[in-house]
């Protein structure tokens, strides 16, 4: 197990594993040393939704932000599946993240503070990003937020 991986297990942060088979999906394309990852949501690993509504309506901050972290434990074990360690990820370079939200909600950065929070625990100074939180007016099962980023891995 590597550094990130210790990590994680004194954090007490475990990856899920999500079943792929049959979705026809990519999660994740490597170019390069970019890793650009599609959008994750905060689903289980059967691909339901965890949590659903819009923010500021049906959901407050504060829920909206576990929903973030949980799309980042995802992304996490995606980033793990392709690239095998998580001590390959040389940084977290951007992420967007897009939050279902009520038409007079204005906090979307403090729902992706869930995710970006998460990168920082696990990556430590390689997790800071750039970021952009946007406000959307629907996303797919009606989830609060998808997150989706790019991540430069070392050879």
């Amino acid at each position: 197990m590597g550094e990130t991986g210790k990590r994680m297990e004194q954090l007490g942060i475990a990856l899920p594993v999500k079943d792929r088979r049959g979705t026809g999906a990519v999660d994740a394309v490597l170019t390069g040393d970019l890793l650009f990852l599609s959008a994750h949501l905060p689903v289980d690993a059967q691909g339901k939704a965890v949590y659903a509504g819009k923010v500021g309506v049906d959901l407050d901050v504060e829920t909206a932000y576990k929903a973030a972290r949980l799309c980042g434990l995802n992304m996490l074990a995606t980033i793990k599946d392709y690239i095998g360690e998580l001590d390959r990820v040389d940084c977290v370079v951007k992420a967007l993240g897009l939050v279902n939200s009520g038409a007079d909600f204005s906090s979307q950065p403090a729902v992706m503070n869930g995710f970006s929070d998460l990168m920082v625990e696990v990556f430590g100074r390689r997790g800071q990003h750039a970021r952009s939180a946007m406000g959307a007016f629907a996303l797919p099962q009606n989830v609060p937020i998808a997150v989706e980023a790019i991540v430069r891995v070392r050879r």
